[in-house]
Protein backbone atom coordinates (compact mmCIF):
# COMPACT_ATOMS: atom_id res chain seq x y z
CA UNK A 1 0.00 0.00 0.00
CA UNK A 2 2.91 2.32 0.74
CA UNK A 3 4.26 1.96 -2.80
CA UNK A 4 0.84 2.66 -4.30
CA UNK A 5 0.49 5.77 -2.16
CA UNK A 6 3.98 7.02 -3.06
CA UNK A 7 3.32 6.39 -6.77
CA UNK A 8 0.07 8.37 -6.41
CA UNK A 9 -2.02 5.41 -7.65
CA UNK A 10 -4.30 5.69 -4.61
CA UNK A 11 -5.45 8.73 -2.64
CA UNK A 12 -5.90 7.05 0.73
CA UNK A 13 -5.29 8.58 4.11
CA UNK A 14 -1.79 7.93 5.50
CA UNK A 15 -3.27 6.38 8.63
CA UNK A 16 -5.04 3.83 6.40
CA UNK A 17 -1.83 3.11 4.46
CA UNK A 18 -0.12 2.20 7.72
CA UNK A 19 -2.98 -0.10 8.81
CA UNK A 20 -0.88 -3.31 8.58
CA UNK A 21 1.69 -1.70 10.90
CA UNK A 22 -1.04 -0.72 13.39
CA UNK A 23 -2.45 -4.26 13.30
CA UNK A 24 0.92 -5.89 13.93
CA UNK A 25 1.78 -3.46 16.73
CA UNK A 26 -1.61 -4.00 18.39
CA UNK A 27 -1.11 -7.76 18.38
CA UNK A 28 2.40 -7.39 19.83
CA UNK A 29 1.19 -4.97 22.48
CA UNK A 30 -1.66 -7.26 23.53
CA UNK A 31 0.62 -10.29 23.73
CA UNK A 32 3.13 -8.37 25.83
CA UNK A 33 0.46 -7.08 28.20
CA UNK A 34 -0.96 -10.59 28.65
CA UNK A 35 2.52 -11.98 29.41
CA UNK A 36 3.22 -9.19 31.90
CA UNK A 37 -0.17 -9.67 33.54
CA UNK A 38 0.59 -13.38 33.86
CA UNK A 39 3.26 -12.48 36.40
CA UNK A 40 0.53 -11.26 38.75
CA UNK A 41 -1.05 -14.71 39.09
CA UNK A 42 -0.81 -16.42 42.46
CA UNK A 43 1.70 -19.25 42.35
CA UNK A 44 3.94 -17.55 39.77
CA UNK A 45 7.53 -18.79 40.03
CA UNK A 46 9.71 -15.66 40.20
CA UNK A 47 12.97 -17.32 39.14
CA UNK A 48 14.90 -14.84 37.02
CA UNK A 49 11.90 -12.57 37.41
CA UNK A 50 13.66 -9.20 37.71
CA UNK A 51 15.66 -9.64 34.51
CA UNK A 52 12.64 -10.96 32.66
CA UNK A 53 10.49 -8.07 33.83
CA UNK A 54 13.11 -5.49 32.82
CA UNK A 55 13.28 -7.02 29.37
CA UNK A 56 9.50 -6.99 28.97
CA UNK A 57 9.28 -3.38 30.14
CA UNK A 58 11.91 -2.49 27.53
CA UNK A 59 9.83 -4.28 24.87
CA UNK A 60 6.76 -2.32 25.97
CA UNK A 61 8.66 0.98 25.78
CA UNK A 62 10.05 0.02 22.35
CA UNK A 63 6.58 -0.72 20.95
CA UNK A 64 5.22 2.55 22.36
CA UNK A 65 8.14 4.51 20.84
CA UNK A 66 7.49 2.87 17.48
CA UNK A 67 3.80 3.74 17.72
CA UNK A 68 4.67 7.34 18.65
CA UNK A 69 6.92 7.60 15.61
CA UNK A 70 4.29 6.15 13.27
CA UNK A 71 1.56 8.40 14.66
CA UNK A 72 3.63 11.58 14.35
CA UNK A 73 4.81 10.58 10.87
CA UNK A 74 1.25 9.99 9.65
CA UNK A 75 0.07 13.24 11.22
CA UNK A 76 2.94 15.10 9.52
CA UNK A 77 2.24 13.48 6.14
CA UNK A 78 -1.49 14.22 6.40
CA UNK A 79 -0.79 17.83 7.28
CA UNK A 80 -2.47 17.61 10.68
CA UNK A 81 0.66 18.97 12.39
CA UNK A 82 3.20 21.49 11.23
CA UNK A 83 6.31 20.05 12.85
CA UNK A 84 9.87 19.60 11.69
CA UNK A 85 10.78 16.16 10.46
CA UNK A 86 13.61 16.14 13.02
CA UNK A 87 11.05 16.23 15.82
CA UNK A 88 9.03 13.49 14.16
CA UNK A 89 12.09 11.21 14.21
CA UNK A 90 12.91 11.69 17.92
CA UNK A 91 10.95 8.56 19.04
CA UNK A 92 12.66 6.52 16.31
CA UNK A 93 16.12 7.75 17.33
CA UNK A 94 15.36 7.02 20.97
CA UNK A 95 14.24 3.52 20.01
CA UNK A 96 17.41 2.89 17.99
CA UNK A 97 19.69 4.17 20.77
CA UNK A 98 17.86 1.97 23.29
CA UNK A 99 18.20 -1.02 20.99
CA UNK A 100 21.94 -0.40 20.66
CA UNK A 101 22.29 -0.15 24.45
CA UNK A 102 20.37 -3.39 24.94
CA UNK A 103 22.45 -5.13 22.28
CA UNK A 104 25.68 -3.92 23.87
CA UNK A 105 24.47 -5.03 27.29
CA UNK A 106 23.52 -8.49 26.05
CA UNK A 107 26.82 -8.94 24.17
CA UNK A 108 29.17 -7.60 26.84
CA UNK A 109 27.30 -8.66 29.98
CA UNK A 110 29.39 -11.14 31.91
CA UNK A 111 27.67 -13.23 34.54
CA UNK A 112 29.42 -13.85 37.81
CA UNK A 113 28.45 -17.29 39.01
Amino acid sequence: MLVLKLDKKIQWNWFLVFLPVWTFDTILLLMLIVKMAGRCKPGFDPRNGAENLKKRVWYLVAILLKLAFCLTLCAKLEGLMEIWLSFVCIPLWTLLIGAMVELGYSVFHFRRD
